[in-house]
């Protein structure tokens, strides 16, 4: 991992678990492989345990409020008070910010809910069974039934307001989209990527994040509007990160080398980004599962071998071996270093 001063460093001792080590202080992986690992735990108190300037970029998507209920104890996005997550996440990424080093960057994806009615549950449907819910929020205070809360940009302010630079709103528009029985509104089709930054300069490559142009067959820098598909995940019911959406994000915040951090790994689709484009990184996951799941697409664990013994799953349906990965890195995604751009 780089930083400025002395290296915090994944080291193995023979027989040992490896782990970031920084002064006399130790946190061991949960799982690993070479320099990356998982940590099955808590976000923010794993991140209070890490030491200071560890890597060079966070990539992640936190639960969104009031939308899932993963059936985990202590899970953010289960508040009842909006407030409440908004000042939970705000905590979380403030250790994000100190663990960064002085020129790395956070990419944070987030959705946005409409309030509930004060309904206090959810029916799930087949094409969607994680949609059900046996609680949901109460409508917060100052909005009414059926309006948009508004929570990424609610979010981004709150972390502004913490000290983070707020550089860039991108939208992530789906043209793939759920569709939705709604009749009085617009179908949502898309959510918000925010880049913020610790410092005022901060490692960015701006040819790494150059597209095609539209009318002269050209590259110019790319716009704030990246249109990706998602893609579901049939082991656990819901639609993950897509690699594609990811992959500008590594190359642009980081070199080959440097390391990734996602504190909410989820099934793990930012450490596949990060395997095949040559990066290290840290993913921290609060349920057990989830992180199985992403031992599995990171090509860690053999699933082919593990259902040959008639093994048991997070789900009970057999999942798609296609969407799994080899453990052996694929070519890494080209990048040339820059100067820090300082560009409004």
């Amino acid at each position: 991992m780089k930083r400025n001063g002395s290296n915090p460093k994944c080291r193995r001792e023979e027989g040992a678990v490896p782990s970031l080590q920084s002064g006399g202080s130790t946190f061991a992986f949960t799982h690993s492989r070479n320099r990356s690992g998982i940590i099955v735990g808590d976000a923010l108190r794993v991140l209070r345990e890490l030491p200071e300037s560890s890597f060079r970029c966070c990539i992640t998507s936190p639960p969104y409020w009031g939308v899932r209920d993963y059936g985990v104890c202590d899970q953010i996005g289960a508040e009842m008070d909006l407030d409440h997550y908004i000042d939970h996440l705000t905590a979380v990424f403030r250790e994000v910010r100190r663990v960064l080093t002085n020129d790395g960057s956070f990419w944070l994806n987030i959705g946005d809910v409409y309030t509930s009615g004060n309904r206090g549950w959810r029916d799930s449907d087949k094409k969607n069974p994680a949609r059900g819910m046996s609680y949901r929020p109460p409508t917060p205070t100052g909005l009414k039934p059926k309006d948009l809360v508004g929570v990424p940009w609610r979010l981004a302010f709150a972390l502004q307001q913490d000290g983070w630079y707020l550089r860039s709103d991108i939208v992530w528009y789906k043209p793939n989209c759920q569709p939705e029985s709604v009749k009085d509104r617009p179908t949502r089709s898309h959510e918000y990527v925010f880049l913020l930054t610790k410092s005022e300069d901060y490692y960015y490559d701006f040819e790494a994040m150059r597209e095609p142009s539209l009318t002269n067959g050209n590259t110019r820098n790319r716009r704030t509007v990246w249109s990706v598909n998602t893609e579901p995940f049939p082991e656990a019911h819901f639609a993950t990160f897509p690699p594609s959406l990811i992959e500008p994000m590594v190359s642009a915040a980081t070199s080959v080398g440097d390391c990734v951090l996602d504190p909410f790994l989820g099934s793990g689709t930012v450490g596949v980004v990060c395997q095949r484009a040559g990066r290290d990184f840290v993913g921290i996951e609060l349920k057990p599962e989830y992180a199985e799941i992403a031992l599995y697409r990171l090509g860690w664990k053999d699933l082919r071998h593990e259902f040959k013994r008639g093994s048991t799953r997070p789900t009970a349906e057999p999942p798609d071996l296609s969407l799994l990965t080899d453990a052996v890195p694929a070519q890494p995604i080209p990048t040339r270093r820059t100067e820090a751009n300082r560009r409004s």
